[in-house]
């Protein structure tokens, strides 16, 4: 499947949209599993004070593509070993927020620059190299969607089992180590499952914009939640509802699906950013 077969799909005849719809049912439900865990994720990004550390890993997520993508490899992959590998720059070396801003800032500049060495020297179609950056309606192929799921579903298992360490260690860590937390372990783990879910994303909404559905659900969630389960919950509806409603306009237009997801989600931000404004002035008023 390619974007001709969408562009035959949309001008060449298909009568309705479910046929359209049907051409990217992949990424429909790559965008569904993505925005579930990418919006639980990002809970624990925001505590932990780490969304600079994702447009980081965004960054070599992308390197790695454009690697992979002049080599002739799998896309996935090389976004893949990209992003774990600065996941873990990132996680071993940043244990303090200062040196984790300075190791990012010097990250980025730097996987950008490879990315754009990458790109430049690829000879295929133009399109495959701006969908690094922006997304692809049509980028999740049949063969890729089990991988992609099954990554998701580790991450998504793996943050479930480190689950009350980490929340203790985002939350207080100078506690957490006192009572014997391991939080070099707890904060390496964290960052290897962050880099496999930025990966895989890059994948749906490109490398400028993922944070779009890891960071901005979780940020519209706090705004109007702070239970420990509440704010989870309504990130992970968030970050649902801004990758397949991106999705499902996108494939009536022209434009990349990246605008649509990242207009959704930051509309959703905004409402909840005013709804919790209006709430603790209603408070301070009673």
């Amino acid at each position: 499947m390619n974007w001709d077969d969408v562009y035959a799909a949309m001008f060449g005849g298909l009568p309705d949209y479910g046929d359209i719809l049907a051409l990217v049912a992949n990424s429909v439900v790559a965008g569904a599993v993505l925005g579930l865990v990418g919006g639980l994720i990002g809970v624990f990004v925001l505590q932990r004070d780490m969304a600079f550390a994702v447009h980081g890993i965004s960054e070599l997520s992308f390197a790695g593509a454009a690697a992979a993508l002049l080599l002739g490899a799998d896309v996935v992959t090389g976004s893949i070993v990209g992003s774990v590998l600065a996941a873990a720059l990132i996680g071993w070396l940043g244990a303090r927020a200062r040196d984790r801003n300075s190791i990012i800032g010097v990250l980025m500049p730097f996987g950008l620059g490879l990315g754009i060495l990458f790109l430049s020297l690829y000879p295929g179609r133009s399109a495959n190299r701006f969908s690094l950056l922006t997304g692809q309606i049509v980028s999740v192929q049949s063969s890729q969607l089990n991988w992609l799921i099954a990554i998701s579903a580790f991450v998504l298992i793996g943050i479930l089992v480190i689950w009350r360490p980490l929340r203790f260690d985002s939350l207080d860590p100078q506690s957490a180590a006192a009572r014997g937390v391991p939080t070099t372990l707890v904060s390496l783990a964290f960052m290897l499952l962050l880099g496999l879910i930025v990966a895989v994303s890059v994948h749906i909404i490109g490398a400028l914009l993922v944070m779009a559905l890891v960071v901005t659900p979780a940020a519209a969630a706090m705004r109007i939640a702070s239970g420990p389960l509440s704010v989870p919950l309504l990130a992970t509806v968030f970050g649902f509802v801004s990758a397949v409603g991106g999705i499902l306009l996108a494939i009536m237009g022209t434009l990349p699906v990246s605008p649509y997801i990242t207009t959704i989600s930051f509309g959703i931000y905004l409402v909840c950013r005013l709804a919790g404004r209006s709430r603790s002035r209603v408070s301070r008023d009673a």
